[in-house]
């Protein structure tokens, strides 16, 4: 892949239409992790290269970028750090300690943050809600590329250790090819000292989106990862004003009760699952459509997923599963983030816009 990556370096003069070389970054990154070897990723020197070649990708259009943002061409400025980003988001993916400085890579992100910001200017908002105890709500809004007074908005929540730069490197690029509006919130602000629950602060942020002339208050959706997923359920069952979520369908709860009970009483796995199924342990319907995307992102396993879609749809409830197509790794599992990506923000244009329908379950 190394040599395959040298050759088919983008020149970069290749940055000449907004949106035509960042979907091409994207395809080849695709293709990257759909071709990528278990038994290579799990060898230091494949992993050198591999990270050695998308840091030369990421240098290439870092440097394009700047030189585009002197020339005063700033669509194909903001497009070349997107390049940036998505690069470096590669190299995060597949790196292992020591297969890149941490202090360097940081810095990297920090600096084609920073540059995508100068150069997007007033289309990414820092947004403050203040009068929240000890500290305000803090968050960005990215909105539709194709500005109406209409258009549909996303509120994406992390985990507690995601930040709001590993959420946009990876989601605004996705979301380009959709008319949606981004807003990503701090779920770090949802700490235990706060005298309410994530999901109420959560409800400030849908009350903020209500209130921007520029989005539809009938379109708007959540997308949670991680504990973030577990939030996004409890907004979705907790306030009917959410057109559709991206969540863990509430199964975090009761799979953390199930893994107390079996801790409590030294139940074997296999003993405890047959005996409390998923199904059984399910919350109330959510209002909207969901949709369930199994591994890290929900941290939901593929037969739990499908046992609670199969309860849902029996309710009528409209419930989705996506099972993105993991790889093994010395640290857990790679996912090819990009069709992951891709994926979410269809099923979420399926459900906001005009967008054809999807499979109930989908394998990537």
């Amino acid at each position: 892949m190394g040599a395959g990556m040298e050759s088919d370096h983008w020149p970069h003069g290749s940055c000449d239409g907004c949106g035509r070389s960042l979907a091409q970054l994207r395809h080849r990154a695709s293709g990257f992790f759909e071709s990528l070897s278990v038994a290579e990723l799990g060898r230091e020197t494949h992993r050198h290269l591999w990270v050695s070649d998308w840091l030369r990708v990421a240098d290439d259009y870092r440097t394009f970028a700047k030189f585009a943002g002197e020339d005063g061409t700033i669509p194909t400025a903001r497009e070349a750090w997107l390049c940036a980003l998505t690069a470096l988001e590669v190299v995060r993916s597949v790196s292992c300690p020591g297969d890149v400085e941490a202090a360097d890579f940081a810095n990297e992100v920090d600096i084609s943050l920073k540059g995508l910001a100068d150069d997007a200017g007033p289309a990414i908002e820092r947004v403050t809600l203040e009068g929240f105890d000890e500290a305000p709500l803090t968050g960005f809004f990215v909105p539709a590329l194709c500005r109406t007074s209409s258009a549909p908005a996303v509120i994406c929540v992390g985990d507690e250790d995601i930040t709001l730069g590993s959420m946009m490197i990876r989601l605004l690029p996705a979301s380009l090819r959709h008319n949606i509006s981004l807003l990503l919130v701090d779920a770090r602000h949802s700490s235990a000292r706060r005298p309410f629950k994530p999901e109420q602060m959560l409800q400030c942020w849908l009350d903020y989106l209500q209130g921007r002339a520029d989005v539809d208050p009938q379109r708007i959706a959540i997308y949670g990862e991680g504990a973030g997923a577990g939030h996004a359920s409890r907004l979705a069952r907790a306030d009917r004003r959410l057109a559709a979520a991206v969540c863990d369908g509430g199964l975090l709860s009761p799979v953390m009760c199930r893994a107390s009970l079996r801790w409590m009483t030294d139940v074997e796995q296999a003993a405890l699952d047959a005996s409390v199924p998923v199904s059984m342990m399910a919350p109330r319907q959510l209002p909207c459509p969901l949709l369930m995307v199994v591994g890290s992102r929900s941290m939901m396993l593929e037969q739990d997923a499908l046992e609670l879609q199969s309860a849902y749809r029996q309710a009528g409830a409209d419930c989705s599963v996506v099972v993105p197509s993991r790889i093994p790794h010395p640290l857990g599992e790679v996912e090819n983030f990009v069709a992951v990506d891709d994926f979410i923000f269809e099923w979420l244009d399926s459900k906001l816009g005009s967008a054809p329908q999807l499979e109930d379950v989908t394998y990537l």
